[in-house]
């Protein structure tokens, strides 16, 4: 892994962008119900049961940052997942939670002889 003090300063406060993005429990709501699939705001409203203005706010983050690709059909607009290394990192965060709430839980067994 690269030293910190090695990457500019510019380099990381992208990096910090970038997560910040995904530090929104609905965006990751959302990034989930879009999956592999295209789906139009109307969807993702009726899926997350929240009003229209404040998805399309998280969709409009999204897009703007290069996560989604948007596309109109009529009055519609259709969303969909551009960067796929999206489900990579997530997957790789939960998993390693995952892995520490087994440890926890094993400590914890350990600790109280059960």
């Amino acid at each position: 892994m690269n030293s910190v003090k090695s990457v500019p300063s510019e380099v990381l406060q992208q990096v910090a962008e970038y997560f910040s993005l995904l530090s929104e429990p609905m965006r990751l709501r959302l990034l989930n119900l879009l999956g592999d699939d295209e789906k139009c705001v109307q969807e993702l409203v009726e899926a997350t049961q929240t009003s229209q203005a404040n998805v399309s706010k998280h969709l409009k983050i999204m897009w703007q940052a290069g996560i989604l690709t948007r596309r109109s059909a009529g009055t519609s607009a259709y969303y969909r997942i551009e960067d796929d290394m999206i489900f990579e990192l997530c997957s790789l965060v939960r998993d390693r939670l995952a892995t520490r709430i087994e440890q926890q839980a094993l400590h914890f067994r350990v600790v109280n002889g059960k």
